[in-house]
């Protein structure tokens, strides 16, 4: 007669490895990092060309030294967070109200559609027209880059709920807002909390657009700067910058959903 073994439980595996889990995330950067110190070492390119690791972090020392880097990030990170509270929280809005009404749906998903067809950088001009090259205008334009994602995520999470959850509350007596706080804002945490993580991700993108335009604070501007006076290893600290602020967005997103999500289950360990 064959015996059955259950297959071991994935979670109960994972311990074992978790505390490997940073040494193998951090391990293809590092040995990006590592090519790139290589290649730049033998020389293979110039140093006009690509910089060493030690000359970029040379170049970022005397720009924090001069106290610029410090006001300019700020400068940005202030855009990033202006833009997306505006945007993120329209298209939350408007998820909610398409994804738990049919009305909402059809005032709202149309013209959300036409939106996506259109990049925001082709809104660069007509906002400079609308509101100037001053702050309005580059949290106008971080704003339209995240607000159609938030919305898309937001309104799949919030369809995807199952019915028969939203049906038993509504038996018992939970309805309006009260239904859409306490129970479809949890069902469709998940989804939106990836709608965030995706909206700061486009956020940086639309910040390198912005900022281009009549920017005297900000990564953009030592961008501008470091082009104007040809200094390579100063638009290398910007990428490393911009690159970070991408890692720092996705990590706190992280921390939120396992703040958030704790019954949630890790399926990639």
């Amino acid at each position: 007669m064959t015996t059955l073994v259950a297959p071991r439980p994935l979670a109960a595996a994972a311990p074992a490895r978790s505390g490997w889990r940073p040494v193998r995330r951090a391990a293809v950067p590092v040995g990006l990092v590592a090519a790139w110190a290589l290649v730049s070492a033998a020389g293979w390119a110039p140093a006009a060309v690509l910089p060493g690791p030690g000359a970029v972090v040379a170049a970022a020392a005397e720009i924090a030294g001069s106290g610029m880097l410090g006001t300019y990030l700020q400068a940005s990170l202030l855009r990033i967070a202006a833009g997306v509270g505006v945007g993120a929280g329209a298209g939350l809005v408007l998820g909610l109200l398409a994804g738990v009404s049919t009305l909402g749906e059809e005032l709202v998903d149309s013209t959300l559609q036409i939106l996506r067809a259109v990049p925001f950088l082709a809104m660069i001009p007509l906002f400079i027209a609308w509101f100037g090259i001053d702050e309005p205008f580059k949290v106008a334009v971080i704003a339209f880059a995240v607000v159609v994602p938030m919305y898309t995520y937001t309104f799949l999470a919030v369809r995807a709920i199952d019915a028969k959850v939203l049906e038993a509350a509504r038996c018992f007596g939970v309805t309006g807002a009260r239904l859409v706080a306490g129970v479809v804002l949890p069902q469709a945490l998940p989804g939106i909390l990836m709608a965030v993580r995706v909206c700061l991700a486009v956020a940086v993108t639309a910040l390198v657009a912005a900022e281009n335009v009549g920017t005297r604070e900000g990564i953009g501007y030592l961008v501008a700067m470091a082009r104007e006076y040809n200094r390579v290893d100063h638009l290398f600290v910007c990428l490393v910058l911009y690159a970070l602020l991408g890692v720092a967005f996705d990590a706190l997103v992280r921390v939120a959903e396992a703040a958030l999500l704790p019954w949630r289950p890790r399926v990639a360990r």
